[in-house]
């Protein structure tokens, strides 16, 4: 399935569609397969078409839940600070960094309970979101179309 030539958006280089796949692992098998026989894979793209946004939701966040999570966030901020304050700390270090991790961690529960108690239960749902493609083709520099052509005619 042979495309019309694009110009690619780097280097102004003339680009031509090889091959194309109805998922990104087949696309991205093919590109190693190319690269498994020497092929120049610097002078190929892996380019989805058609995208689509799609927004899995994973749960339900409640109050609870969003204080947790500010919780785990905090935690991480303030064990950040207290290492860099537990630096110059001549004695007792590892007090100044627990420290800072419980005081992250409160903190980070009081905003996180906060934050999604501000918003009056319009999104009271966790999410994950991701682009994904009807097809994705591997394409080529034009030069080196024939090549990536006949080597693909030889995966199975």
């Amino acid at each position: 399935m042979t495309m019309s030539p694009l110009q690619s958006p780097d280097l102004g280089r003339t680009t031509v569609t090889v091959a194309a796949f109805p998922d990104y692992a087949s696309a991205q098998r093919a590109v190693d397969f190319l690269s498994d026989n020497q092929f120049p894979v610097e002078r190929a793209a892996i380019v989805g078409t058609d995208l689509t946004l799609v927004e899995k939701v994973v749960g339900r966040l409640t109050v609870g839940r969003a204080a947790l999570a500010g919780a785990a966030s905090g935690a991480w901020f303030g064990l950040l600070i207290g290492l860099l304050l537990g630096i110059f700390a001549v004695s007792d270090w590892w007090r100044v960094v627990l420290l800072g991790l419980v005081i992250g961690a409160v903190w980070g529960a009081v905003f996180g309970a906060i934050a999604h108690a501000m918003t009056g239960g319009r999104r009271d749902f966790t999410s994950v979101s991701g682009l994904q493609a009807a097809q994705y083709a591997v394409m080529v520099d034009a030069e080196h179309a024939d090549r990536a052509r006949e080597l693909l005619s030889r995966l199975t």
